[in-house]
């Protein structure tokens, strides 16, 4: 499986991704805003976009889907619940379906609201284990719930999809947030190391250079650290009323909100 990675540049400072077959150049494109750049680098590689799969239907993911369709014919996918919502759609997905591309590439599709109700992350099952996440869980981060969504099948999704998979388990998200996410977990966790040496080795660097993996977010993501005493009783700041051992949704909703007045 190859994977591109392609910083748009944008205002919503969005990835874009392909996913190829090494053997026979098939290629996926998942949430092609920038269709034109996602057509030029697949025909840089000498691959053949074949499939479009949006994580979901807000309009920074599937803005690109017809004209790339029109470049293409590619087949659209999505969740099966957003089919009024996404441009060009063709096939809905559910949990557990596998999208195949060319010869040994395969992704499990994630039911994973939250974000929004038909969100969608696709987990390779390769060698190398890699999560391409949408805007559920990015960097350091997690998704907010404005537009669509909610905080409580968010946490759910964190809970029941993400916690059990390998460590090593790469995250590709839908934007790049490292920075004020982790800025926002040294807001938490001031005296959390990790977090404040990925802050510094970033700050001269370009967007996409840091690939983290789940061992790495349960160091710096916040939205994994629920447990932290330190973490917790700053809420308790914030939150008074919070009891002496909160649950680990109490938190992660309490810290949901707070990022979201950030």
């Amino acid at each position: 499986m190859i994977v591109e990675q392609i910083w748009t540049g944008n205002a919503y400072r969005n990835y874009n991704y392909l996913i190829a077959c090494p053997h026979t150049g098939e290629a996926i494109a998942i949430d092609p805003l920038e269709s034109q750049m996602c057509f030029d680098k697949a025909k840089e590689k000498g691959w053949d976009i074949t499939k479009i799969l949006n994580t979901h239907e807000h309009g920074d993911h599937t803005g690109g889907n017809l004209n790339l369709i029109n470049l293409t014919g590619a087949e659209v996918m999505a969740h099966e619940g957003a089919s009024k919502n996404i441009p060009g759609m063709t096939s809905g997905l559910s949990e557990g379906d596998i999208v195949k591309i060319g010869k040994e590439v395969e992704l499990e599709v994630l039911d994973t609201p939250g974000h929004t109700m038909t969100h969608i992350c696709l987990l390779s099952k390769n060698n190398k284990p890699a999560l391409f996440s949408g805007d559920t869980l990015f960097n350091a981060g997690a998704g907010n719930c404005h537009n669509g969504g909610h905080p409580e099948e968010l946490y759910e999704t964190f809970y029941r999809q993400f916690r059990n998979l390998p460590d090593t388990t790469l995250i590709y998200p839908g934007h790049d947030y490292l920075k004020n996410n982790l800025e926002f977990t040294l807001d938490r966790e001031p005296n959390n190391e990790n977090a404040q040496k990925l802050l510094n080795s970033i700050k001269n660097s370009e967007a996409g250079s840091v690939i983290t993996n789940l061992k790495m977010e349960n160091n710096i993501n916040t939205f994994f650290r629920l447990s932290n005493s330190t973490i917790i009783d700053r809420l308790r700041e914030n939150f008074p009323e919070l009891s002496s051992n909160p649950s680990q949704k109490e938190v992660f909703l309490l810290l949901r909100q707070l990022r979201n007045k950030w």
